[in-house]
This record gives C-alpha cells, structure tokens and sequence, in this order.
C-alpha cells in the first residue's frame, strides 16, 4: 500500500482550499451530475454483486444518496456558519459563538450489503464538513467497489477522495494509519477492532454496527397490515440489512393470524416462488449462503426454508414456535428468516427481557394501544425504530441514524452527519477596552468575592 495517498491529503487538507463553501457546493454538485450521469451503471454494479432491481436500487441506494446532497447543498450555508451563543456576565463584552471545523483528514469504511448508499451518504456528508477521504468499500461488492473507483476519478483528484480497494489486508493496513476521524459501518465484531485500531491515536470514530433488532406484534395490533410492512422489511434485499427485523415477538392470541398474513404477503409481494423472481435479491456470497441455510430448523419452518445454490437465493423463510436457545438466535441472521417467538405476558417475556438484552440497532412494535408503543420508545434502549412500520426511520434527511452500545455509537444523516464529521469548535471573543481585575489575584478584595458569587451561581 502507498502511504502517499493519506499524506497529500494531510498536506492538501492543511491548504486550506476544502474549507471555502463554494468549494465544498461545486464538489457536491459535481458528485450529483456525476451519479446521475452513471445511474444505469451504478444499478447494473448493484445487480452484479447482490442481484438488486433497477428499482430497489434508486428505491434504497441511489436516491437516498442524491437526497443527502440535496439536503447539504440546501443547508450547507446555515450548518457551516458560526453559531452565537449567551455570553455569561461574567465575561462581560464578549462574543461567545461555536464554529464548527471540519475533521481533517478522514476514513470511511463501508460494507456489502447497501455498497452505494453506505460508501458514498458518509461521504457526502464528509465533503460538506469540508474534510478529504479515503474511501475503502468492501471486497465482497467487487463490481460496486470497482464503479466507486470510477466515480470518485470522475469527481475528485486524489489528494481530496481517494478509493482504496482490497480485502482485510489493506484494512489492516488503513486501521494502523493515523486518521483524524474514522466512520465505519459494519459487524459488531469487526466494529471492536476498529475501535482498538483507533484507540491507539485517540483518532474520534462514528461505529455504525448492528444486532439482533427485534419486532414486536401484540395483540392489538392491525395484522394485516403489520404482515405486509413486516414483509417488506424484512425480505428487501433478501433481509440482507442492518436494521432489518431480526425476529418477531408475537402474541399468542394473534399468532397464526400473523403466520397467514404474512404467506399470504410473501405470495403478493414476492410471487408463490420467490427464487425465480428477479427482483428479488440473492445472497451476497457462498460463504454466507451456507451460514444462513445452516440456522434453518427444517421441523419449525411454516413457509419456505429452501435454497438454491446456484443462483445463491434463500426463500423467504418463516419458522414458528422458536425460542431462544435455538440457534437462530444466537446471532444477528442478516438473510431472509424471520423466526417467530410466541408470548403471553408482555412484561415478563418481552419487556424485561429486552431491557437486559444487548441493545440492538432498531426495534419495531406494532400496536394499537399508545400508552405500550410510548413505554418501549421510552423505556427501551436501542438505536432507533418505527411504531406500527419498519425501516423508514432511517430514509430520512430530518433526524439522525446510529446505534447505541452495543449497536454503535454516534449518527449521521443531514444535520447529524455534517456534525459527525465536524469539530465543534467553542469561541469566546474578548474585547480589550474592558478588563474586570476580579479573577486576578490577590483575592483578599471582599468585593471582587461579593461581585464572583454574584456571577457564578
């Protein structure tokens, strides 16, 4: 690997030249023209590496990324400027504000499953804070990685973005480079040694990770509807998405009405035999094609639980009656089974467990009683989520989208994302024809200790 990459962006970066906004709006702009302009080449890099539709990747890639420039492009002026804060009387004729600054020079770590979306939102968000890149995409999205390459040619000299390629070899070697900031988005496993690697420089990181993010159904819940957004959710790209629903917990009393319904989606949404529907999206790889067949339990599937190797497809799978020492639920499943968990009291076999459990990256309850839907949003912790929906929580340039614990830390997305790649920097402008002696000593002065008690209290 060549080292000369971070270091003429280190040096690029300490020009000057990224912090002008009309730098930063040209190079978005740029990016803009230049997705557009490759649209049909970016979804065709999709459908190589995970069989995505034209539709699924607008849908859920292209054009939430060219939403997230929208947003920067409009906003930019506002985020970017200094923010005047109260002054305390205690520092009388001052100027208090906070300047946000960007990072420096920065590293942006993207996973396989939405290749696009999670290599280039971080990275628009990184422009606009007025910081370089090095992008490095996964190796299990070869034909995305190599468009990415392409596309930042197109936009960016590297000295400003650069795109390194390659498997856990390069990786190794970015994590034991001195970045200002990292922002990751992967495994929980591999998000540790992200953040042992950055540990070792103090370097800040955003770690977007994942989980075991559960769904719950209750018995006032609108099933129908809760099956076809549950089916949604959980098959798009053959359930290969962080926040996907990673389980259901659902009450006894509407659990084979919940187990029709959602057939009865499958069939709707994905045809009665999802394998030869090609909008439907296959597994990633070999390796996780058998990971995933392997967490199938053949006596508690009720709908699917059957592959095809060669075309690397999974049938959306539901198995009924699962517990928790089945070895679905020893870890976050990342394809399309959805297990099934039956209950009969909320407190005792949903709520308190999930309390204790690792926190996931989202929770989804679908309910009609408010007061149950206002406790889990409050009382729960976890990233994010949806009440009665899933997944849109986080298709949205107004609020942040990030993990908790064991799910992450820190977000990004619109105004959080410009602030995750931003210092923000606390300013107090003195001025100089006023100069109140209270804080110099001798402090013996009865009155300058009357007046700092007046002040501080």
């Amino acid at each position: 690997m060549d080292k000369q990459i971070i270091t003429a962006q280190r040096e690029y970066f300490l020009t000057g030249e990224t912090l002008p906004l009309a730098h930063r709006k040209a190079a978005l702009q740029g990016l803009r023209r230049a997705i557009l302009r490759r649209e049909e080449e970016i979804a065709a890099a999709l459908a190589a590496d995970l069989g995505k539709s034209h539709f699924e990747s607008y849908m859920c890639e292209i054009g939430l990324v060219l939403e997230e420039i929208r947003y920067m492009l409009r906003h930019l002026p506002a985020l970017a400027r200094k923010h005047r804060v109260k002054t305390p009387l205690a520092q009388i004729c001052a100027a208090s504000y906070v300047q946000p600054t960007p990072r420096g020079n920065t590293l942006i770590m993207s996973p396989w499953n939405y290749p696009f979306l999670l290599s280039v939102g971080p990275l628009v968000d990184a422009i606009a804070a007025g910081n370089t890149v090095v992008l490095k995409p996964s190796a299990y999205s070869p034909a995305t990685s190599k468009l990415l390459v392409q596309l930042m040619e197109d936009c960016f000299a590297p000295k400003e973005v650069a795109v390194i390629t390659g498997g856990r070899e390069e990786n190794s070697w970015l994590l034991n480079q001195k970045f200002d900031f990292v922002f990751f988005t992967g495994s929980t496993n591999v998000g540790r040694e992200v953040l042992r690697h950055t540990a070792e420089y103090l370097t800040p990181a955003v770690l977007e990770l994942g989980g075991k993010s559960p769904c719950i159904v209750d018995e006032t819940a609108n099933i129908p509807l809760a099956a076809r957004r549950i089916v949604f959710g959980k098959f798009l790209n053959a359930g290969q998405t962080c926040v996907a629903p990673d389980y259901i917990l659902c009450h006894n009393s509407v659990r084979s009405q919940l187990i029709d319904c959602l057939r009865a989606e499958i069939d709707r949404q994905l045809g009665q035999n999802p394998l030869q529907n090609p909008d439907y999206c296959r597994i990633v790889n070999q390796k996780h094609y058998r990971r995933l067949m392997g967490l199938i339990d053949p006596a508690k599937v009720v709908v699917g639980g059957i592959g095809n190797q060669d075309s690397l497809k999974i049938a959306p799978t539901i198995m009924d009656g699962v517990t928790k020492s089945d070895r679905v639920m020893g870890e976050e499943i990342f394809g399309p089974i959805l297990p099934i968990i039956p209950y009969t009291d909320f407190d005792s076999e949903v709520y308190a467990p999930l309390q204790t459990l690792p926190k996931s990256l989202a929770l989804y309850i679908f309910t009609g009683n408010t007061a149950r839907a206002n406790r889990v949003v409050q009382g729960l912790r976890y990233g994010g989520g949806c009440v009665n929906d899933v997944l849109i929580h986080l298709a949205t340039t107004q609020m942040g989208f990030g993990g908790v614990g064991e799910s992450g830390m820190g977000a990004y997305h619109g105004r959080r994302g410009f602030e995750a790649f931003s210092h923000q920097k606390s300013i107090v402008d003195k001025k100089c024809f006023v100069d109140l002696p209270m804080r110099y000593q001798p402090y013996n002065s009865k009155l300058y200790q009357r007046l700092v008690r007046l002040f501080l209290r």
